[in-house]
């Protein structure tokens, strides 16, 4: 069979493609490299293919999903791409014997976490797998399980340009009808059939009666035709193992049914069987593909608009034109609240336009931020910034703590990556960083937009200011501004510094960073002893204190009120540098040591009125 017989084939009769690979070779207990198997036992392979073939499919898929350079290292395999990609090729052909069509399969290398791979480092694996397969001759190229858009538009540009072969792009969805990143299926159908895909699909993750109502609002392609790959059913979790329970003649009567929508190539993805795709085979053998259809309408569901209460200024927003101050306080490490409480109020009425609480700062369990955060709002009468780590959640987790921020008016954020748990109280526990700051970023923009991370409409649009975190502590500062650059890119709002203890280095994140329009808040953190300046200096990675300070604070001595007053000191000599640059101040409170803090606020709020009447005077 042919590239012309393909193309033509598909036009004029429904196609019945094969089934699950590995859901048969994990019934018989392997639970390995699935890939690898095109090397070491191609006879089971060979089995398969065949078993598929006798009962009816017209496209048999190669072994080779998973067999990239990235998931063949998690095995040591990555310098067996080549071999591994031809060798799947060539049992598939040699199941075929020339009676059915064999396709190349390359499935996505994005999960959830988008940063995880680079589009570059994509484009070298792809290639890699791409041109590997072509050498054996396929029939087509089938692009498979890709839930991320933007990586199947990449790859789909890469094949199509490299080959003339025909192409089937198939996405995956988390909810009817829309990709994760809220694109609607007609939508990224469009935009694949323009990049030249023959066939564009759906494969895995819903089962047929999921897969029929996403199609149901998918218009015939100009060009292209659709494929549906279904998995069995709706998975159960039964004895530790994933088990799929729709039985052969349910999925024949679905085949029925996805053709009605449009489907030229009907085959089966996870939990299904030669006995399926036998029961696809009956049920649309004599029956060719539609030629038009009625479109099912669109629900398109009205936002609701945010809570009712009058919501106040950003904060970004104030630091764009005035003086604004932030002002960090941990939350408390043990029960009990009174004196964080008391020093909130203190820092609240001294002028602070916001309290930052972190989250589980240096991975030790304290207080929830966002229970702290509330009593502010509620009995303080400050807008919080909730600090919210990649670290601690999953994804499910993060989505869940954002709604109930939303609920609760924590419109103030700011993501971080989070330190990891290794070097915190509990050493042993899990970080989960499910997602990198830069997702998190972009999913709670995608919430401001009244989508969750599947693409399901959350019925209303959340209202975050999102800041993020900018560390000027580094050897190559251009590097850390051009992560800003990417930070701003997927939607941050505004940064936050670590401290900072130089004036000179001020002066260098200013002329770093002029050219953005985003607020940058510079962090100082007033010093106590000098035992706590030495512990800086020489154990917190990237800070190095200069000389005259450290000196200063030694000379200080034991006595803890010389100490602050001197590490106070030093924070107005460091303020007195941001003033006349930036808009934005993150004072950090060392130890609940507010008093300290509250005092600088006031020397900037003093410092501000004096400049004023300087102005009023002049003028």
């Amino acid at each position: 069979m042919g590239i012309m017989d393909f193309r033509q084939e598909v036009k004029k009769r429904i196609l019945v493609a094969d089934g699950a690979m590995g859901t048969l070779l994990y019934s018989n207990g392997i639970d390995h490299c699935y890939e690898e198997l095109n090397c070491r036992e191609p006879g089971k392979i060979l089995t398969i293919h065949s078993a598929y073939k006798e009962s009816g499919a017209d496209i048999l898929q190669s072994n080779t999903y998973g067999a990239n350079y990235y998931k063949l290292k998690r095995y040591g395999l990555e310098d067996e791409v080549s071999n591994i990609n031809r060798k799947g090729i060539a049992i598939a052909k040699k199941a075929s014997n020339g009676s059915t069509f064999v396709f190349g399969t390359i499935g996505a290398l994005r999960s959830i976490r988008k940063s995880d791979l680079s589009l570059e480092e994509i484009k070298r694996s792809f290639r890699e797998q791409l041109y590997s397969q072509l050498m054996e001759g396929p029939d087509g190229i089938l692009l498979e399980t890709y839930y991320d858009l933007e990586e199947l538009e990449t790859v789909l540009q890469i094949a199509r340009k490299e080959t003339h072969l025909p192409l089937i792009a198939n996405v995956s969805l988390h909810e009817i009808g829309y990709l994760q990143s809220g694109i609607h299926l007609q939508e990224a159908f469009t935009r694949l059939e323009q990049l030249g895909a023959d066939v564009v699909g759906i494969n895995c993750r819903l089962g047929p009666h999921h897969m029929i109502r996403s199609l149901e609002e998918v218009a015939l392609p100009k060009h292209a035709v659709i494929a549906a790959y279904p998995n069995a059913s709706l998975p159960d979790y039964v004895d530790g193992r994933l088990v799929y329970s729709a039985l052969p003649d349910y999925f024949g009567t679905s085949a029925l049914n996805l053709r009605k929508q449009g489907a030229h190539i009907i085959g089966g993805c996870c939990g299904t069987t030669p006995m399926h795709i036998k029961a696809v085979k009956e049920a649309v053998s004599q029956l060719a593909p539609v030629k038009e259809k009625k479109i099912k309408g669109r629900k398109i569901e009205v936002m609701e608009g945010s809570r009712l209460e009058k919501l106040p200024k950003p904060l970004y927003e104030k630091a764009k034109s005035n003086r604004t101050i932030l002002v960090e306080l941990d939350p408390p490490k043990k029960l009990g609240i009174g004196t964080f409480m008391a020093g909130a109020k203190v820092l609240h009425e001294s002028g602070a336009d916001s309290i930052t609480l972190a989250d589980n700062s240096l991975a030790s369990p304290r207080i929830s931020n966002v229970a702290l955060g509330t009593l502010l709002k509620n009995q303080v009468g400050t807008n919080p910034l909730i600090h919210i780590t990649c670290r601690d959640r999953n994804l499910i987790g993060l989505q869940s703590h954002l709604m109930g921020l939303q609920t609760l008016g924590l419109h103030e954020i700011l993501i971080v990556t989070g330190d990891p748990s290794k070097i915190g109280d509990f050493p042993g526990a899990t970080s989960v960083y499910d997602l990198s700051s830069f997702d998190l970023i972009s999913l709670v923009k995608q919430f401001n937009a009244g989508l969750s991370y599947s693409g399901q409409s959350l019925g209303q649009r959340t209202n975050f200011n999102i800041a993020a975190a900018f560390n000027p502590n580094v050897r190559y500062l251009h590097k850390a501004v051009q992560r800003m650059e990417k930070k701003i890119s997927c939607g941050a709002d505004s940064f936050l510094t670590q401290p900072i203890y130089s004036v000179e280095q001020i002066t260098e994140v200013y002329e770093a960073t002029k050219h953005l329009h985003t607020p940058v808040f510079i962090g100082i953190m007033p010093l106590t002893s000098t035992r706590n300046a030495e512990f800086i200096h020489n154990e917190v990675p990237g800070i190095k204190l200069p000389e005259d300070i450290r000196r200063a604070m030694a000379l200080a001595g034991s006595d803890p009120v010389k100490a602050a007053r001197e590490g106070v000191a030093i924070a107005k000599n460091l303020v007195d540098a941001v003033l006349d640059t930036f808009k934005g101040i993150y004072l950090i409170t060392p130890f609940l040591r507010y008093e300290m803090t509250a005092e600088l606020i006031g020397y900037i709020r003093k410092k501000d009125s004096e400049l004023k009447l300087e102005v009023t005077a002049y003028e």
